[in-house]
C-alpha cells in the first residue's frame, strides 16, 4: 500500500498531477478544490494517497491531509459511491463544506457532484452523519456549539439553539453549507438563544 508520496510536482492538468519520487512519475487523481492550494510545478509536495484497485485498473487518489484522505474513503464506504464519484464530490466541496453538508443534511449541495442523484446524496449522508466529527468541522466555535453538533442536534430538523439558527438562515435563502460556515466563526456559549446565535451568524455572513 502506497501511504504517501514525497517528491517534485512535475505536471499539474485538470484532474491530476504528476509526482516524481526516486525517479518514477506517479500520476494521482486529485479533487479540483486540491489544485489551487498546491505548490508551482518543480517545487516539493507531500501527497497522502489512496491506492484503488479495480477490475478496469490501478489508480492513485491524492489528498494534502490525512484528514481529507479518510473523508475520501468514508465516501467509499457509502453503496453507490465510487472513486470517480467521491472525488467528484470532493472537487464540488472542499472536505470541510462536505463534512458540514453532511452534519447540516444539505443533500442538495452533495448531489451538485457529476452523477451523484439525490437518493446518493441522501445516502451519504444518512451513512456518515455518525461518522463525521462535528468537533473537526467546527474547531473555532465553542465547545456549547460543538457538542450541539455531535449529539445529532445540528442536523436537519433538529433542535436547540443551533440547529435552530441554522434552519433559520436556510428559510432566509441561505444554503446550509454557508449558514454552517457563519456559524463556526462564532464562539456560542451556553446562555446563547437562537435569536442571539442568529444576529451574531448574519453579520459574519
Amino acid at each position: 500500500m502506497i501511504s504517501f508520496i514525497h517528491g517534485t510536482l512535475s505536471e499539474m492538468g485538470e484532474s491530476h498531477i504528476v509526482v516524481e519520487a526516486g525517479g518514477v512519475g506517479y500520476g494521482i487523481f486529485v479533487p479540483a478544490t486540491v489544485l489551487p492550494q498546491l505548490p508551482t510545478v518543480g517545487e516539493e509536495v507531500k501527497i497522502y494517497t489512496h491506492f484503488s484497485v479495480r477490475e478496469d485498473g490501478q489508480s492513485l487518489y491524492g489528498f494534502l491531509y490525512k484528514e481529507d484522505r479518510e473523508m475520501f474513503r468514508q465516501l467509499l464506504s457509502v453503496n453507490g459511491v465510487g472513486p470517480k464519484g467521491a472525488l467528484g464530490i470532493l472537487s464540488v466541496l472542499g472536505p470541510d463544506d462536505l463534512r458540514m453538508a453532511i452534519i447540516t443534511g444539505d443533500a442538495k449541495a452533495i448531489s451538485r457532484a457529476p452523477g451523484i442523484g439525490p437518493k446518493t446524496a441522501q445516502r451519504v449522508i444518512l451513512d456518515l452523519k455518525d461518522k463525521v466529527d462535528a468537533g473537526q468541522v467546527l474547531s473555532h466555535m465553542g465547545d456549547v456549539g460543538a457538542e450541539d453538533l455531535r449529539s445529532g442536534m445540528g442536523a436537519a430538523g433538529g433542535s436547540g439553539p443551533l440547529a435552530e439558527a441554522i434552519d433559520a438562515l436556510a428559510a432566509l435563502g441561505y444554503s446550509r453549507i454557508e449558514a454552517g460556515r457563519a456559524v463556526r466563526k462564532l464562539a456560542i456559549t451556553e446562555d446563547m438563544t437562537t435569536e442571539d446565535i442568529l444576529k451574531l451568524a448574519l453579520r459574519s455572513i
